[in-house]
């Protein structure tokens, strides 16, 4: 089983896995609508991949990837600019005691598979592949 960004136990939780997938869907939907009043975050459409919540479910990080790659600081830095009024749209429209605390980073796992698709066409890959 994969183990947890946060510790080395088994895994996630269900909890965890429940409150990250509540607050990926809340935020897409808060991104994809427009309701945050920034330009750099209306004027793009982000992806929001996956949300990890930490044990105590008071820090989740937000995994993001910009449509059509770019500036990927840009998106992050007005993501963390505008923490404070996501976290308030996460809290009204979910059902969530508490809303946990924010974390922003760039999913990498699109260019993972983008390395790993170009391993698996070199020609010596191939070759050992067959054998």
């Amino acid at each position: 089983m994969a183990k947890n960004k946060f510790h080395d136990g088994p895994g996630p939780s269900q909890r965890q896995l429940r409150v990250g997938e509540l607050i990926r869907r809340t935020l897409s939907e808060v991104l994809a609508r427009g309701d945050i009043h920034d330009p750099d975050l209306t004027s793009r459409s982000i992806t929001v991949s996956e949300v990890s919540a930490s044990p105590d479910l008071k820090i989740v990080t937000v995994y993001v990837m910009p449509l059509g790659g770019g500036d990927y600081r840009s998106v992050i830095d007005a993501l963390a600019r505008n923490k404070g009024e996501i976290r308030r749209m996460i809290g009204k429209k979910s059902a969530l005691k508490f809303t946990p605390d924010l974390r922003f980073r760039i999913d990498e796992t699109f260019d993972r598979l983008d390395d790993t698709r170009e391993m698996f066409s070199r020609s010596e890959v191939r070759r050992d592949l067959e054998d």
